[in-house]
């Protein structure tokens, strides 16, 4: 990596920081518990390589798998942040019920398109009754 490209990296990375710092200091104190939450936990990397292995009938390098464990969690992530604001909107309390879930879904597909599979109507639904 050139000295410009490695400089570049260190102020990149420390706006990003301080982007977070401020952001983080905006949080309400449940938006805070939450985001923690989400820092500290992951999927596990092995389910997820044996998910991707049975998926694709391919051997998964850990790598790979660490990605997909990424993305994951990106995924659901946002939607527990759609099932919480669908949750709000009913002037619902406690924890998330399986509908805020699915309403969630709904709502992110609709957002994103198909969700799940190259070829709509042709992969495996989620949060079905």
């Amino acid at each position: 990596m050139a000295d410009d490209d490695y400089s570049a990296q260190l102020s990149w990375n420390s706006q990003s920081k301080d982007n977070l710092k401020v952001l983080m200091e905006n949080f309400t104190p449940e938006q805070y518990e939450r985001f923690e939450a989400y820092r500290r936990h992951a999927l596990p990397k092995q389910a997820v390589k044996k998910v991707i292995q049975q998926t694709l009938n391919l051997q998964v390098s850990p790598a790979l798998a660490q990605v997909v464990a990424g993305f994951s969690k990106v995924f659901v992530g946002e939607i527990v942040e759609k099932a919480r604001h669908v949750q709000a909107r009913r002037g619902e309390t406690g924890p998330l019920a399986p509908d805020h879930l699915r309403e969630a879904y709904r709502m992110y597909q609709e957002e994103t398109g198909a969700v799940g599979a190259a070829r709509p109507g042709k992969g495996k639904r989620l949060f079905v009754r």
